[in-house]
């Protein structure tokens, strides 16, 4: 499961992505931050993490630094 979500993350970063306007407010952007989440932490974890993230990921956020947790 974890490699169809990544696989999933990187058709949107190199397919969809380059045809929207940059919007994400955090550093490092959320389908990097996916992408680690789900490399380090499996699927279960990383797409609690993932989720969390995007929720949080909104216009009324000051956003920021927000790495993945260890």
């Amino acid at each position: 499961m974890k490699h169809v979500m990544i696989l999933i993350i990187r058709f949107y970063r190199y397919i969809i992505s380059p045809m929207l306007p940059p919007s994400c407010r955090f550093t490092p952007t959320c389908s990097s931050y996916a992408l680690e989440a789900f490399t380090r932490h499996g699927f279960f974890k990383g797409f609690y993490l993932t989720l969390w993230r995007l929720l949080r990921c909104h216009p009324f956020c000051k956003g920021g630094y927000d790495p993945v947790p260890d």
